[in-house]
């Protein structure tokens, strides 16, 4: 047996659990939801950061005591927000990283908006 032969089963083993090693990060992503309740233009102090894993497909619920527009950066969603209404904002994360959630305000003289103070920060780990 040559040496080249010896190793082609561990080549093709090797080759073969590439794909299921890939999808087994994907497999475990789970699915969490956070209830967020803005009030006076704040969340309370336990709710302001919130902790995922990569992958996983995040719910938030949003109800508020005055109407708004809330955005979360780095992956440019923005949402509606209503009293007596809960307003979802649903996405997987698939980058990592901090990534905050403002309010968005009025309109700028030159058409832009300005953002309000943070409202919660979202970390997503690896």
């Amino acid at each position: 047996m040559t040496r080249l032969s010896r190793l082609r089963p561990a080549l093709a083993a090797a080759v073969l659990a590439l794909p299921l090693g890939s999808s087994i990060n994907v497999a475990t992503a789970g699915e969490v939801a956070f209830a967020l309740r803005i009030a006076n233009g704040r969340l309370p102090e336990n709710t302001r950061l919130i902790r995922v894993k990569q992958h996983d497909v995040v719910k938030l619920e949003w109800s508020t005591d005055k109407a708004m527009s809330i955005h979360l950066h780095g992956y440019d969603i923005e949402t509606a927000v209503a009293p007596g209404a809960v307003s979802e904002m649903t996405f997987t994360a698939r980058a990592t990283g901090r990534f905050t959630v403002e309010p968005h305000l009025a309109k700028g003289p030159a058409g832009g908006h300005a953002h309000g103070d943070i409202l919660v920060t979202i970390e997503v780990y690896p």
